[in-house]
């Protein structure tokens, strides 16, 4: 695909999920996707996820989308590629895919919203695939992906680091209720 600025979705185009997040915006590598299935991945994630958050809280601020080699080498340390689905269909020196996973994941906030909340929703209203929660004020990362595992996680702090607990959503549900004091 060409025109990054054809619609992905009603509320996104493929740029938006393309050029977006911190190093990107610093340093402006070519993040193009090179295999059409990533394309399908992101406009799946826009349309399946991303519009029904927009419809329920507003649009959200996308801090991390699509990663490829030009971006990910830039990020260092604190991404996973190989299994974060952030690369979506993209393909390594050896011709398989960067991430087994597949589908496409995107980092995401709505300011003014408790990370908890928007989880909370994007449980209840979309089909996706994996949710990793960080704590009330940073971003949610979300995917979309052929496997539709709807696997939770809520990333605890302990000893210095985060430890991942896995959760049904009902259990992320009635964990936020016990944090808001409901």
């Amino acid at each position: 695909m060409e025109d990054l600025d054809a619609p992905a979705s009603a509320h996104f185009c493929y740029r938006d999920l393309i050029e977006c997040g911190e190093t990107w915006s610093r340093l402006r590598p070519d993040n193009r996707p090179r295999q059409a299935e990533t394309y399908t991945a992101i406009a799946a994630l826009a349309r399946d996820v991303l519009d029904p958050i927009v419809e329920l809280l507003g649009r959200p601020a996308l801090t991390y989308g699509f990663a490829g080699p030009a971006l990910t080498r830039r990020i260092g340390g604190r991404i996973a590629p190989r299994v974060d689905q952030h690369a979506g269909h993209e393909l390594n020196a050896r011709g398989a895919p960067v991430c087994e996973r597949l589908g496409q994941a995107v980092d995401l906030e709505i300011p003014g919203c408790d990370a908890r909340v928007l989880a909370a929703a994007i449980i209840e209203a979309t089909p996706f695939d994996r949710l990793y929660v960080y704590g009330p004020d940073r971003p949610v990362h979300v995917s979309r992906g052929p496997q539709n595992s709807r696997s939770v996680v809520l990333m605890r702090p302990a000893g210095g680091r985060l430890v991942p607990l896995r959760l049904s959503g009902e259990a992320l549900r009635d964990w936020l209720r016990l944090e808001q004091g409901a």
